[in-house]
C-alpha cells in the first residue's frame, strides 16, 4: 500500500523504468555492462516504492497515550523552553526518520487543532540542534481532553524538500489518522507538558500507530 502523496512520482518512476529498461539493450550489447545498468533501474525504482509505502496500522483510539506519529528513532527527551506557542517549558521528543522509514505522519492523539502554521527555512541536517526553530517546517497544536495542548513539529532535514501538513485549525482529527507526509528524511518534535510520563527511551525505534510515547 503507497502513500497517495507518492502517486504521482511512483507513476513517473515506472514509466521511466519500463521504456529504460526496453531502450538500455540497444544502448549496451555488452551483457556485462547491461545487467548491472538494468539492476541499477531496478534498485531505484524499488528505493521509490519503499519510501513511499504506507502501511495499514489500526489501532484502538485512547486518549490517555500518546502515540508515535512516525517511524525513526528517538533522539531527544528533554526539557525545553517552547518559543512559539506555549512560550513556556515543555518536555520534547523527537523521532529522526531517515531516508529507508516511513515517512507517513499520523496524528499523535485525538482532538481539535488549536494552531497550524508553516514555516519556510533552512535544510541542515535534522538532528542538528537549531532544526527545530530554523528548517523548514509545519507547526500543530491539538487539544486533547486528557493532555491538553500537545504540540508536533514537522521538520524537513537535509533531503527534505517538500513538507506536507494536513491539519487545519478548528477541525476535529482522530488518533492514528495521516495527518500528512515528509518527503526524503527529516524529523518530527513532541511537545508535552512538564510532568507528562514519557514512556521511551534515547534511541529507542519508534513505530508509527505502534509505540506509546506517553501516558497518563
Amino acid at each position: 500500500m503507497f502513500h497517495k502523496e507518492g502517486a504521482k512520482i511512483i507513476l513517473i518512476s515506472t514509466s521511466l523504468f519500463v521504456i529504460l529498461l526496453l531502450v538500455s539493450p540497444l544502448v549496451f550489447s555488452n551483457p556485462w555492462i547491461l545487467k548491472p545498468v538494468q539492476l541499477f533501474l531496478l534498485l531505484f525504482l524499488l528505493i521509490i516504492l519503499q519510501f513511499f509505502r504506507n502501511p495499514n496500522r489500526q489501532l484502538e483510539v485512547n486518549d490517555y497515550n500518546i502515540i508515535a506519529p512516525v517511524d525513526g528513532k528517538v533522539v531527544v527527551i528533554e526539557e525545553v523552553f517552547e518559543p512559539e506557542y506555549f512560550k513556556d517549558k515543555r518536555l520534547q521528543v523527537s523521532i529522526f526518520m531517515s531516508p529507508i522509514n516511513v515517512h507517513v505522519t499520523r496524528y499523535a492523539t485525538s482532538g481539535k487543532v488549536k494552531y497550524s502554521k508553516y514555516h519556510p527555512g533552512k535544510y541542515l541536517v535534522a538532528w542538528h540542534p537549531k532544526a527545530s526553530t530554523e528548517n523548514e517546517r509545519t507547526t500543530v497544536v491539538i487539544e486533547n481532553r486528557i493532555f491538553g495542548e500537545i504540540m508536533y513539529r514537522q521538520i524537513a532535514g537535509a533531503l527534505a524538500k517538500r513538507i506536507i501538513n494536513y491539519a487545519e485549525e478548528g477541525t476535529q482529527v482522530r488518533q492514528g489518522d495521516d495527518a500528512g507526509f515528509i518527503k526524503f528524511g527529516s524529523r518530527v518534535d513532541l511537545y508535552f507538558p512538564l510532568g507528562t510520563t514519557i514512556n521511551v527511551k534515547l534511541n529507542q525505534k519508534a513505530v508509527g500507530n505502534r509505540t506509546i510515547i506517553a501516558s497518563k
